[in-house]
């Protein structure tokens, strides 16, 4: 068997850090919902690269897919310009399967782009200045999207940011009294996800709707993470009876490739074409090779059902994890949040967790809690076992 070199020095002296202490594991494969590391160990893996693994890793018709693209042409010109098949295949399967006012498709390179575009768009459609979004939102990392997220630790050290930007609290009324005519959008995650799951209320997304509607403003919807089955439905806003009038969409859209969208109706999103032509512009968004792993795993996604099973996973995983050092359990599908006592029983039940084969991590703006976001096709056999790594670990570190 021939030896495998770590690269391990080499990622700390040339790869930038994002943290002060990174997960460190070496993964040299990844299939199905495992990942194996240099030594040949093997982790189940309960965040899906934060839900980007939708249908595990390494699925065959993924990789065919990729494969197949490749071999025809990876890049052509910048996007928008050329008719390319694997955009415009891609684009009518998510299309047919949304509503129809959400009939246009713009391909980013990632959620975060996603966001910046959406921002542009509703300024651009309203001739409005201002945009309301939510306290603990995250949206992504750039300028505009940074100006939203919800954390002024995060915002405060890149300041200035972008001006007209409201926060308010998710699931607050104050948010009905600031729409006005001067709102271009507003923006919220469907779930918000790195607050630890919050799930708003049915009545209050709905009247959020209505108060945009009724005050010309648009609603955009985040589903960067919540999207393509997670919670059990298709989308999100599903559950919730409403229609936002831009989709957010990244994360698992690519089938592990990267690629993001903003969906909207065609006679919006045709406003980014003039005045000033070019309007909004990407070289690699859509990349030919993302857009045919994107549509190969989204096929995947439906022709094997994983979505059906969520709701009965999602029992499995709630009915495993019962211990008295979790303080709060926050879930909706098969998407979960384990709170506990502080943030370093927290960290020390995620860092034993990751030692014991069990790849899981923290929240953005909840690091007191542990994150579960398996891919969709883990078997409730396999949930078991992670929950007996979870609680095990629980057993050791907070007790």
């Amino acid at each position: 068997m021939m030896s495998v070199i770590s690269n391990r020095d080499i990622f700390f002296k040339h790869i930038a850090q994002t943290s002060s202490a990174p997960i460190g594991l070496e993964i040299l494969r990844a299939e199905g919902i495992y990942q194996y590391d240099i030594s040949g160990s093997e982790y189940i893996d309960l965040i899906s690269g934060f839900s980007v693994a939708n249908i595990g890793h390494s699925h065959p018709k993924v990789i065919e897919a990729v494969k197949q693209q490749a071999e025809r042409y990876m890049h052509l010109i910048v996007y928008g310009e050329f008719i390319e098949s694997p955009q415009t295949a891609y684009a009518k399967l998510l299309t047919n399967h949304l509503p129809a006012s959400l009939d246009c498709v713009y391909f980013t390179n990632s959620g975060t782009e996603a966001t910046e575009g959406a921002m542009k768009l509703a300024k651009r459609v309203t001739g409005r200045p201002n945009i309301i979004a939510f306290n603990s939102s995250y949206h992504g990392s750039t300028q505009g999207a940074l100006s939203v997220l919800g954390d002024e630790y995060y915002r405060n050290a890149f300041r200035p940011l972008l001006p007209g930007i409201f926060h308010v609290d998710y699931n607050s009324n104050e948010v009905f009294d600031l729409i006005d005519n001067n709102t271009a959008c507003v923006i919220l995650e469907t779930i918000q996800a790195e607050s630890g799951l919050a799930v708003p209320d049915k009545s209050w997304i709905q009247q959020l709707r209505n108060e945009c509607t009724k005050n010309g403003a648009l609603l955009v919807l985040d589903e960067i993470q919540a999207g393509f089955g997670r919670t059990g439905a298709l989308w999100a806003f599903e559950q919730f009876n409403i229609v936002p009038d831009i989709l957010l969409l990244g994360k698992a859209l690519g089938g592990g490739m990267p690629l993001g969208a903003f969906i909207s109706s065609k006679e919006l999103i045709k406003q980014l074409s003039f005045n000033p032509v070019l309007g909004h512009i990407t070289t690699f968004g859509g990349h030919p090779v993302s857009c045919a792993a994107g549509k190969a795993a989204f096929e995947v996604l439906l022709d094997e059902h994983y979505i059906e099973t969520v709701k009965e996973k999602e029992s499995v995983l709630i009915e495993q994890l019962n211990h008295p050092a979790i303080k709060r359990l926050n879930h909706f599908g098969l998407w979960a949040s384990l709170q506990f006592g502080s943030v370093e029983i927290a960290q020390s039940i995620i860092h034993r967790c990751v030692a014991k084969g069990c790849i899981t991590d923290w929240f953005l703006f909840a690091p007191d809690c542990l994150r579960i976001a398996p891919p969709l096709s883990i078997t409730t056999e396999e949930i078991i076992k992670a929950c007996k790594i979870i609680t095990e670990s629980i057993q050791e570190e907070a007790l």
